[in-house]
């Protein structure tokens, strides 16, 4: 497919599904959130985040073009070492708000993770189609999610750090997996489907997350 037809589909995608404009990230931006909320928001979000290069593994191991497949590695040595592995980098920011060191993962995490794992194991076009409905978004958002963690919540550049360096690297991991996913795809129903299901696991992951805000009291 044509890198055109791909941009084409994951707009249509995320035309309703922008995970910036859902109200739990509103609510982060505006500095709203209770510091209790960003603990359980960073106790669910490890989730993915350990789970991540192992899908990017698999989906290296399944794509047979070969510049796909390096655009892939590259994404996947990112995640691994660069700046240091994106999971160490990811506790300096749960350590920074006091997310516990463990917590099982909600239904809707279970859900999302299990949907990343499972693609990538059955197709190589879905699972790309899957990452890159969350990655050309995930520069925008990380910057976002940086600046109201100084801004409205005290949180020092360590603990932003890891949201720091994915405002940065996304944009290229973005471009990469879409490049990836126009080298191998031929079905824009495939894409759509994968990305489509992609894009409601991540809202219902917030919607998640907004279902547990805690309640104002009214006098």
């Amino acid at each position: 497919m044509l890198r055109t037809e791909i941009d084409a589909v994951l707009v249509e995608v995320l035309r309703d599904r922008r995970l910036l404009a859902h109200p739990f990230y509103r609510r982060w931006e505006a500095g709203t959130l209770e510091r209790a909320e960003l603990a359980a928001y960073a106790a669910q979000y490890r989730h993915f985040e350990a789970v991540l290069p192992d899908v990017l593994e698999r989906v290296v191991q399944r794509v047979e073009d070969p510049t796909a497949r390096g655009l892939v590695q590259a994404n996947l040595d990112d995640e691994r070492g660069v700046p240091a592995p994106h999971l160490e980098l990811f506790e300096g920011f749960a350590d920074a708000v006091g997310a516990p060191a463990t917590a099982d993962a909600t239904p809707a995490t279970a859900a999302l993770v299990s949907l990343y794992t499972s693609v990538a194991d059955e197709s190589a076009v879905a699972a790309l189609a899957a990452l890159a409905a969350y990655e050309v978004q995930a520069s925008e958002i990380a910057g976002s999610k940086a600046e109201g963690l100084r801004l409205r919540y005290g949180v020092t550049d360590d603990g932003a750090r890891f949201w720091d360096v994915h405002s940065g690297v996304d944009e290229l991991h973005g471009a990469w997996i879409v490049d990836a996913l126009a080298a191998v795809a031929i079905d824009s129903d495939e894409v759509h489907d994968a990305a489509s299901a992609a894009a409601a696991a991540w809202w219902a992951f917030l919607d998640e997350r907004e279902a547990h805000a805690p309640v104002a009291l009214t006098c």
